[in-house]
């Protein structure tokens, strides 16, 4: 009986810091909710079916090279990713693209064992990309150390800026391999906001190993800084990585985390982000995600749309990333 207790009451207390964080949003938001389907990989519920896989893509600067081996993902992230070929010019493939009736791109790109994205040389055919053909911008630049690197971003005119942020030094050492630190990644955030970039950050749950770490230093460190969105992404154990096996983090751990991050950030857009587990994970934390506040979903799961109608949310629906807003 009092085993029965305990539990009521932990279902209780979950209950209501997800209500809080609902009323929060609420109270802050209109009841709009965003659904996105990026032409990262095909899509189609019946609430919703993507039309034109070209609107978002993502090309990496680095085609399949990145000089750190994460233990999460040895590449295999840029496998997606359109390579860029250093012959044609990222200018001419967007120009190609655009053609083809992309509206958004993602540049992206393997890092360099700084952690760096080497993107400074295809800076002035970004700028181009911005005025010429008038495309929708994300940058994925890794840490920036550099005023040049910022000064050159804002003067290249890119809408967002995407980067992980990490939250913990075993982590940075542990999975990324990375000679770096927690405050390497608060001293990004600071450079870039200095510059007046529009910052759209993304922290990973389960990161080590499965387990939560760093995240909640993460967010404590995002919410400092004005950022336009926050996305949230999980864990995804990924064959041929040294995390396959792996279990992601537990659901209950990641909908207590959603409705944290609501409280902690209650006027910035929190979007949940293409990468999580399939199959009846994805059910639950998307049903999580809607209950907790989240203002955006990537791919949603099926019925979520129809749940977050049952919460009074109108649903609205785009075809590119939710990195990039809308």
């Amino acid at each position: 009986m009092v085993s029965r207790t305990l539990t009521e009451q932990v279902i209780t207390q979950k209950n209501s810091l997800q209500e809080q964080a609902f009323a929060v949003r609420q109270a802050n938001f209109c009841n709009d909710i965003k659904f996105f389907a990026p032409g990262l990989k095909s899509y189609a519920i019946p609430e919703f079916e993507q039309k034109n896989p070209y609107a978002f893509q993502s090309i990496s600067l680095t085609g399949s090279g990145c000089a750190l081996d994460c233990d999460h993902c040895n590449k295999k992230i840029l496998e997606p990713m359109i390579a860029l070929d250093p012959k044609e010019g990222i200018f001419s493939m967007c120009e190609k693209l655009k053609a083809r009736g992309m509206e958004s791109v993602l540049i992206s790109g393997g890092s360099l064992k700084t952690g760096e994205v080497p993107f400074m040389k295809h800076i002035k055919a970004i700028r181009r990309i911005k005025d010429e053909l008038g495309l929708r911008i994300i940058m994925h630049t890794g840490l920036v150390s550099k005023e040049e690197q910022a000064a050159a971003l804002k003067e290249a005119g890119v809408d967002g800026i995407a980067l992980d942020i990490i939250g913990a030094n075993e982590t940075i050492r542990d999975v990324y391999h990375m000679d770096a630190t927690v405050d390497d990644f608060d001293k990004t955030l600071a450079l870039l906001t200095k510059y007046e970039l529009s910052l759209r950050p993304h922290v990973i749950l389960g990161l080590h190993y499965g387990k939560f770490l760093g995240e909640y230093t993460a967010l404590d460190m995002i919410a400092k800084y004005n950022v336009q969105s926050l996305v949230i992404v999980i864990l995804v154990p990924m064959s041929d990585t040294k995390m396959w096996g792996v279990d992601p983090p537990n659901t209950d751990d990641v909908a207590e985390f959603f409705a944290k991050a609501r409280l902690k950030m209650p006027n910035t857009n929190l979007m949940l982000g293409c990468a999580r587990p399939l199959g009846e994970y994805k059910k639950i934390v998307d049903k999580a995600a809607v209950e907790s506040g989240i203002n955006g979903i990537a791919f949603p799961a099926q019925g979520i749309i129809a749940h977050a109608k049952t919460m009074g949310l109108s649903p609205s629906f785009f075809e590119n990333s939710c990195s990039c807003g809308t």
